[in-house]
């Protein structure tokens, strides 16, 4: 299986990317796949959401890997959930763009540092899922680059095909300079709700656009999804039978039928 590390990208905040990465773990986690999270988010809140600090001064981020102190074994962290690893971030992460500003290679440097842990057996992670901070900056092309495919949460409101179209050019100009192999995996409905007339309307546009490539799964806004986060933990295992919870667990079946391999050749 060669399309295991997804980013989960919107550069706009607060349309559900960090949830997405979480629960999108947890999915899997619970289908007895192994999962690498990396929070690449500077705020470090794919860290706390899965139970681990996100202030302390440790040298064990993705920050001490990307500025070259550390390797990928060096830094990843256990969590209290079975099958899910974590690189954490801090806010030291926002300083990255400067520290790194006379490095010609720097948009490689995570690519290079996952390929020289996925070609080796130890460890091993059916998926590396990364959690994009929410600008189009350095960090979110290291991880374009280093990507297989995307996910791209979309929040079902007025602004929200406007960004993403601003977010497609970044990603045609990533493939045709930096990884010509990217692609967008599916895009997901967030923050539905079923009572404004405006969440049906951006999800029938969404999908009159995108095609297929929207997932059939939506995400609705849930009270408990929101209240998860603050107990570091996933929402699938915070409260397994709300709707949010329901929601992530379909669209993790969606996300795993995807990389069934197809009965005929097409």
């Amino acid at each position: 299986m060669n399309r295991k590390i997804i980013s989960v990208i919107n550069q706009k905040g607060g349309v559900g990317k960090t949830t997405t990465v979480i629960n999108l773990a947890a999915g899997l986690a619970i289908k007895e796949k192994k999962i690498l999270v990396i929070d690449l988010d500077p705020q470090g809140n794919a860290t706390t959401g899965l139970g681990l600090s996100n202030t302390t001064s440790s040298d064990q981020t993705i920050y001490n890997v990307l500025n070259g102190n550390k390797r990928i074994p060096e830094v990843i962290k256990s969590t209290s959930f079975e099958n899910i690893d974590l690189i954490s971030s801090n806010v030291d992460l926002s300083g990255l763009e400067i520290e790194t500003a006379s490095d010609s290679r720097r948009a490689f440097k995570l690519k290079d540092e996952l390929t020289a842990i996925l070609n080796n057996s130890e460890p091993f992670y059916d998926y590396v899922i990364i959690d994009c901070p929410p600008s189009l900056s350095l960090l979110t092309i290291m991880a374009l680059v280093a990507s297989d495919a995307l996910v791209v949460p979309l929040q079902t409101e007025f602004f929200a095909l406007e960004g993403l179209t601003q977010l497609m050019k970044t990603i045609e100009r990533i493939k045709s300079n930096l990884n010509p192999s990217l692609y967008i995996r599916g895009i997901l409905l967030t923050m539905y709700d079923k009572r404004n007339k405006l969440s049906g309307q951006v999800e029938t546009e969404a999908r009159n656009y995108f095609k297929d490539k929207v997932y059939t799964t939506v995400v609705p806004r849930n009270v408990r999804l929101s209240e998860a986060p603050s107990h570091g933990v996933p929402v699938l295992i915070y409260d397994k039978v709300c709707p949010g919870s329901r929601a992530y667990f379909n669209f993790t079946e969606e996300f795993l039928n995807q990389d069934k391999p197809v009965e005929s050749a097409a």
